[in-house]
């Protein structure tokens, strides 16, 4: 759980103890984590978006992030490290939960992947600066936000690009992403805590508070027939990504 020195441990001990049991299972498409499976490829595509809006002639590229590094904050079992190294990058994956990185670690060796994995929180490690910094679904699980954020923010290099993604906190969320996707299983129950959710309108000023401005934001919706998909709904979960200012 990080340094005991340190005094802003963000990362609340039960909610690392809580993925940290799903670990093992984290692969499984089908297992208890089979709601980030499918949300997945939705996020890489926003975040293939913003490289390629970010970096000159990335769009072109088959591996953009050749020569970049990137570090994945609550990088889990590696389900964005491992698409982030077949960019081209440099991968960093950090979790609050030893056992995640453990997943991780053996599965990226499992498809032949180099990608360095560290259990602890974020702050802690002395790991520099980054060029793309993601942290997708792990705001709503931190106790200190804007300590948190800060936190991130140091990783970033100046030229840098950060994505991150959340549950908004609504009607629509309390409703769905608590209330329904628990009770017939999308989601292991626990998951969520909706009080917990960050609005796009507060994080966008968390950013700010953190130096960072955003620079592009969609959210990340469902519907029969077509799934989950980017759209300008925001009202279960959004994505955006941010710069220094």
């Amino acid at each position: 759980m990080g340094n005991a020195n340190v005094s802003s441990v963000t990362i609340r001990p039960e909610e690392a103890e809580f993925f940290a049991s799903l670990a093992r299972d984290w692969w499984n498409p089908k297992g208890p984590m089979a709601s980030l499976h499918q949300v997945n490829p939705v996020r890489l595509a926003f975040i293939r978006d913003g490289i390629d809006a970010h970096w000159p002639g990335a769009a072109t590229s088959a591996r953009p992030l050749a020569g970049k590094s990137a570090l994945d904050i609550g990088c889990g079992a590696g389900l964005v490290c491992e698409p982030l190294a077949r960019l081209g990058a440099s991968v960093t994956g950090v979790d609050a939960a030893a056992e995640n990185v453990a997943a991780a670690a053996a599965h990226a060796e499992g498809v032949g992947l180099d990608i360095r994995y560290m259990a602890g929180e974020v702050g802690a490690l002395d790991i520099g600066t980054f060029d793309l910094v993601t942290c997708v679904e792990v705001i709503e699980h931190v106790a200190d936000k804007p300590a948190f954020l800060r936190d991130v923010a140091a990783r970033l290099a100046p030229d840098g690009l950060l994505v991150m993604s959340t549950p908004n906190r609504t009607a629509a969320s309390r409703v769905l992403l608590v209330g329904a996707a628990e009770a017939v299983g999308y989601v292991p129950k626990g998951t969520h805590h909706w009080e917990d959710f960050v609005t796009p309108e507060e994080l966008e000023a968390l950013l700010s508070e953190a130096g960072l401005a955003v620079t592009a934001r969609r959210g990340i919706a469902w519907r029969p027939g077509k799934g989950l998909h980017l759209s300008e709904d925001m009202a279960l979960n959004y994505i955006l990504s941010a710069r220094r200012v």
